[in-house]
């Protein structure tokens, strides 16, 4: 059933390209459990042992403020149509913000997407799979396109104000940097 890896394949990297929809968990040791579903296009394998995201404004900025703290990640893939099967990659993640060196080389890999805030750059250390076979199956109709819609309206200095009201700290009061980085 479940297999471990301590590196992504090229089976693996096939999977992850063909999937709409990942999943992201974070937590530091005291904080409440993150996860969240992700799609727009916006995660890249970067080699066999490293992906990076991108990550666009949303309600909360759970996952930066945890990483920041913790910086363990886990990203997870479902297969919901074709054979099942899961696929885990864990490892250690690290918060880039616009303004740090490394977001222009990095940003460049991605389609550009109103609202994006940060990238996630994350080195593993284990993939593994399992079944899957409880997964139901489900039908990719389209991409919302409401977000980006929204992030667009917003414009640049719109998303600082609402990254200043709603995205400054996590739920449990954790500090995301947010604004620090980008001043």
């Amino acid at each position: 059933m479940g297999q471990r890896f301590t590196e992504l394949s090229a089976k693996h990297i096939q999977f992850i390209a063909e999937q709409r929809i990942f999943f992201v968990g974070t937590a530091t040791a005291d904080s409440r459990v993150n996860i969240s579903p992700k799609g727009m296009d916006s995660l890249k394998v970067l080699g066999n042992n490293r992906v990076a995201w991108l990550n666009v404004t949303g309600s909360s900025n759970e996952t930066s403020a945890h990483v920041q703290q913790a910086p363990r990640m886990t990203i997870m893939f479902c297969a919901f149509d074709g054979q099942p099967l899961i696929l885990r990659l864990y490892g250690t993640a690290k918060v880039v913000h616009k303004n740090d060196p490394e977001w222009a080389n990095l940003v460049s890999l991605f389609k550009p997407l109103p609202g994006a805030r940060q990238i996630f750059d994350v080195t593993l250390d284990l993939v593994q799979t399992s079944c899957g076979m409880s997964v139901p199956y489900f039908t990719y109709v389209g991409d919302r396109e409401l977000l980006n819609d929204w992030a667009t309206k917003k414009g640049e200095e719109g998303l600082k104000r609402y990254w200043e009201e709603k995205n400054q700290m996590s739920i449990d009061g954790i500090p995301t940097n947010i604004l620090a980085k980008n001043g």
